[in-house]
């Protein structure tokens, strides 16, 4: 199945063209990155296809079925697609299990008034986000941290509890927006076994990343931008070979 097919995306900011004509898909069980220097647009067009921009031109399509153009963010994640920020946006003052539960929080059912009065059936289901929320952080290995204030966390654990708490809306696809930003090479090895992990659990993958390493590692496929435009896209073996992908990254000089 195509998890996400894009066609013709284009994002404008006046006369900036952050994003122009772009064609991109992703098969389900695909590990996909998004890889370009900086402002070449990348997190403009994640933020499109998770609705937090809306885009100019173009057709976004999640598992066939969904028209996803114009639809907020809270909209589109109870369809299946999650998403990690650039910066981390953990709530400081909730502890690490608080904060998976609030991902969870998109699939239940009791509504405000069971909240307020704390039915039944609202105690119910928050017990069962708690559980979830536990099974969640035992797949990442944060279980054991359940209780610590989420500011308290080491920064590469902090990487992990967004990713969990992304995981706990129960998404088909995970965006994830430079997950290894500010790691150790240690904390980007255990970051790349979490994505494989992932990835072996039936949920596709698509990141945005600068650690070559790390996408070269990890992907099926690489497509690359360029001041907005799709320059390249394939295999990590013809990605680095690639000489439009090297002059992008190196200058011009190293076409030569």
């Amino acid at each position: 199945m195509r998890v996400l097919e894009v066609r013709g995306l284009s994002k404008h900011f006046g006369g900036l063209k952050a994003v122009e004509g772009v064609d991109l898909h992703l098969e389900q069980g695909e590990v996909v990155s998004l890889i370009g220097p900086n402002g070449a647009g990348k997190t403009t067009f994640f933020n499109c296809v998770t609705g937090h921009y809306r885009p100019n031109h173009g057709t976004i399509r999640f598992a066939e079925r969904y028209a996803l153009n114009g639809l907020p963010a809270h909209r589109i994640t109870p369809l299946g697609l999650a998403r990690t920020f650039q910066n981390i946006r953990l709530f400081p003052e909730m502890n690490v299990l608080e904060n998976v539960m609030v991902g969870r929080h998109c699939r239940t059912r009791s509504g405000a008034w069971g909240a307020i009065f704390r039915s039944r059936a609202f105690r119910q289901e928050e017990a069962d986000i708690a559980r979830r929320a536990l099974d969640t952080l035992k797949f990442v290995g944060l279980d054991e941290q359940a209780n610590t204030l989420s500011r308290n966390l080491a920064y590469g654990d902090q990487r992990r509890l967004e990713i969990a708490r992304a995981m706990a809306t129960d998404p088909r696809l995970l965006l994830l927006d430079e997950p290894a930003a500010g790691m150790n090479p240690q904390e980007t090895n255990l970051l790349m076994e979490l994505i494989r992990k992932i990835r072996a659990s039936g949920i596709s993958i698509f990141l945005i990343e600068h650690h070559m390493k790390l996408v070269m590692g990890i992907s099926d496929r690489v497509y690359v931008l360029d001041h907005g435009v799709k320059i390249a896209d394939g295999t990590p073996h013809h990605i680095c070979k690639d000489r439009r992908v090297i002059a992008a990254y190196l200058g011009e000089e190293a076409t030569a």
